[in-house]
């Protein structure tokens, strides 16, 4: 029965799926809120129609979320029919990564045979960020998926001679581009060379079908943006995070070319002017005479390439040692991650070697911009892992290129450099990127190293001159790259790990070499034997976020402890066991350059110290852990409405979160992402109050950004301030809760009624 089994299944795939299926899938159910951002406009979009289609961020259907609506449709489906749930939302980006392991087994299968398929599909379920972000509700491994579709129907087109497959190749990339915009479009020199160069026709009829795919492409991607632009502003959401309220400068802007320059809009700059109160780092200014520490206090940013400089700025404020009116930091050394320490004048807090914590790669530990940007600490764990097997691999591949003599293989090796090499170059030299965005590496990456294995092996076994060479040197060069990216973690996973990869390497290699042209079975069992060596680095970073946590706001692979050796993936630097928002859990570019953050915490996780980790594997430390429902909140605003459609509006959507996610309430976010957005004019929210669909507004301490500022102004001067003890929980202690709107925020309850 075994025997019959295996003949109708490829056993090796099974289990490798398997892998998949644990890595991208278990423990999700203990993420409850997941990226807050995003699982809230799934709540919304679950309200009505208007929502779903404009991808609304709140109930009102005020603003959208600063991506386009398809990968959200494909969540909101899903928490439709099993329920609104962490695990819900990140259902169809578990999935999506398990398809994209099958897709790629399939790609690779019929040119370079069963033995490279397995090989792609286990690396690519061993790529560590295509774990860490399939474990999330961040839409980049359906997208990745989506794009590996395309590949599969372009390759179709090619050996079937099919048009149509070619359009649906070209189709499915606009659908694409209807999830992250011109992320999508990174891959289209790969499929105009390989179209280019594979397909069996003349070259009129090439040009000819590649127009008409590139038209039918952006019609396709085009489609919605120009829909939702078409209609009058005031009859759907402002598009969030624009600055024109426009979704194609949305696509072409901030998601297009700012990615590469980093130079961000800000919507509502010209009115907007930074927070007396507080400085950039989040601390209260008050303009204390006997402070110690001067942080730059406008939103001016550091250098990427000048790793000792903190963020730069015209205006310095001077810091009080006691952060009063703000969040009490834990103190610690701010050595290798632990604690936390603000340097007098020498840069940004940092950790050892760049390593757990580490703040040596920039503001956004995205590492220093060059040619080895991806080699560098910063970035090489989450999926640069194989690379210098792939460049020697890919020398093998293409080493037997003739002019009259160019076969498939070749073809397909030439289309994934022509994927990878254009991301790889991208993001060396790209302004402003998230280590999940990685995951656009991982599917060239997986598909060489099956098919460059093959190759190599190959070359190896007939003793090919000097080509016979290439894999013992990729085996060891590979297993000393992967040393490399392994020991600054030593005092967290332990120094035999990359020690032992680097022996088990060298041993390898001299195994291969002495073997090397003998006809025995026996090297081709070293062979796989070497290659699995090099797959068990990628795995135990691909298991971080099972065994040490995630951050489910900004995913990254990468070992911490819960014994304070090292920090989540995301915290901010000393901050152990806590994943943030941003990258070593400070601000984004993003949340500083055009929200123009007054502070770190506007958008991270500050620890608790009374709160006790839960100890279960995987559990999450990041998204919203204390962004939660004030049960006397909730009761006074439900006993207080008198028939209002929506509960109440607020300038935070982390403020709206738990009562939109939770309870299914009708809330209002005034401001989007993080209140800079100018969605409300003063004379749109009178139309609201006066019709009566809502009456409470709760407005933070730091009210909204941008040109929203009046607003806020506004409903201070017109609203009924509300007794915080009618309304909100006091903690132990007597003081009053600051659980909604952010760590360290306190809000104000105002009645307004015209």
């Amino acid at each position: 029965m075994f025997l019959q089994l295996k003949k109708r299944f490829d056993v090796p795939l099974i289990f490798i799926i398997l892998l998949a299926l644990f890595l991208n899938g278990y423990n999700i159910w203990t993420d409850h809120y997941v990226n807050t951002y995003y699982t809230t406009a799934v709540a919304s979009m679950l309200q009505n129609f208007h929502n779903f289609f404009f991808g609304s961020l709140d109930s009102a259907g005020s603003v959208t979320v600063d991506k386009p609506p398809v990968a959200f449709w494909i969540q909101t489906i899903s928490a439709y029919i099993l329920g609104l749930h962490g695990w819900s939302v990140i259902l169809p980006q578990a999935l999506a990564g398990i398809g994209s392991v099958l897709l790629i087994y399939f790609l690779i299968k019929p040119s370079f045979g069963v033995v490279a398929a397995r090989l792609s599909a286990l690396a690519f379920a061993c790529t560590p960020i295509a774990a860490a972000v399939s474990r999330t509700n961040n839409i980049d491994s359906m997208l990745v998926f989506t794009l590996l579709l395309a590949t599969w129907l372009l390759f179709k087109s090619v050996k079937r001679e099919s048009v149509w497959s070619l359009l649906g190749s070209f189709a499915v990339i606009g659908i694409a581009f209807n999830m992250k915009m011109l992320q999508a479009y990174m891959i289209l020199p790969a499929f105009y060379l390989f179209y280019l160069l594979a397909a069996k026709i003349n070259w009129k009829k090439k040009i000819g079908f590649l127009t008409g795919a590139t038209a039918i492409m952006l019609v396709i991607s085009l489609s919605w943006a120009v829909i939702v632009d078409s209609i009058p502003e005031n009859k759907r959401p402002y598009i969030g995070s624009s600055e024109t309220n426009s979704v194609l400068e949305l696509a072409f802007g901030y998601n297009g070319i700012s990615r590469l320059t980093g130079n961000q809009g800000v919507p509502g700059a010209k009115e907007h002017q930074q927070s007396p109160q507080n400085n950039m780092w989040g601390m209260p200014n008050d303009g204390a005479e006997n402070g110690k520490q001067e942080v730059p206090a406008d939103k001016g940013m550091p250098n990427a390439n000048d790793q000792s400089q903190p963020p730069q700025g015209n205006n310095k404020v001077v810091q009080k040692d006691n952060h009063q009116n703000g969040a009490n930091l834990p103190q610690g050394n701010g050595d290798n991650g632990q604690g936390f320490q603000i340097n007098k004048g020498d840069g940004p807090p940092t950790g050892k070697n760049g390593g757990p914590g580490g703040m040596a790669g920039g503001m956004f530990g995205t590492g220093e911009k060059g040619p080895f940007r991806l080699f560098q600490s910063e970035l090489s764990g989450q999926a640069s892992w194989l690379l210098p097997f792939i460049a020697i691999a890919s020398i093998s591949l293409l080493a037997s290129v003739r002019r009259n003599n160019i076969t498939l293989k070749h073809k397909e090796a030439v289309f994934w450099l022509a994927w990878l090499i254009p991301v790889m170059v991208f993001f060396s030299i790209a302004g402003f990127f998230h280590h999940y965005y990685l995951i656009m590496l991982a599917a060239p990456i997986a598909a060489l190293f099956g098919a460059g294995s093959a190759q190599l092996f190959e070359d190896y076994k007939n003793n090919t001159g000097w080509k016979s060479w290439l894999l013992p040197i990729a085996v060891v060069g590979t297993a000393g790259f992967q040393w490399y990216i392994m020991h600054p973690y030593s005092d967290v996973i332990g120094a035999e790990w990359p020690l032992c990869i680097a022996v088990a390497g060298i041993i390898m290699t001299f195994v291969l070499v002495l073997f090397k042209g003998k006809k025995i079975v026996l090297p081709f069992t070293l062979h796989i034997a070497g290659l699995l060596i090099l797959l068990i680095g990628p795995l135990y970073w691909a298991a971080t976020p099972i065994t040490y946590g995630g951050n489910s706001m900004l995913p990254q692979a990468g070992p911490s402890s819960a014994d304070g050796k090292g920090a989540f993936p995301g915290a901010m630097p000393g901050f152990s066991g806590q994943g943030g928002p941003g990258d070593n859990g400070l601000p984004t570019e993003r949340e500083y350059i055009e929200k123009d953050y007054a502070s770190p915490e506007d958008h991270m996780q500050i620890p608790n110290p009374s709160r006790k980790s839960s100890g279960l594997p995987g559990s999450k430390p990041g998204g919203m852990d204390n962004e939660s429902l004030d049960d006397k909140t909730f009761s006074y605003l439900k006993k207080n409405n008198t028939g209002e459609q929506y509960l109440f509006a607020t300038t935070s959507y982390q403020t709206a979160a738990p009562y939109i996610i939770d309870e299914g309430e009708s809330v209002i976010t005034m401001g989007g992402f993080s209140g800079s957005d100018p969605v409300y004019s003063v004379e749109k929210l009178k139309e609201l109050v006066v019709s009566g669909k809502v009456k409470y507004f709760l407005i933070s301490n730091e009210g909204m950004r941008g040109g929203s500022s009046e607003v806020t102004k506004w409903i201070q001067e017109n609203g009924e301030k509300i007794p915080s003890d009618e309304w909100k929980t006091k903690q132990n202690g007597g003081k009053e809760g600051m659980n909604m709107g952010g760590p360290g925020r306190s809000n104000t309850l105002y009645k307004i009624t015209l």
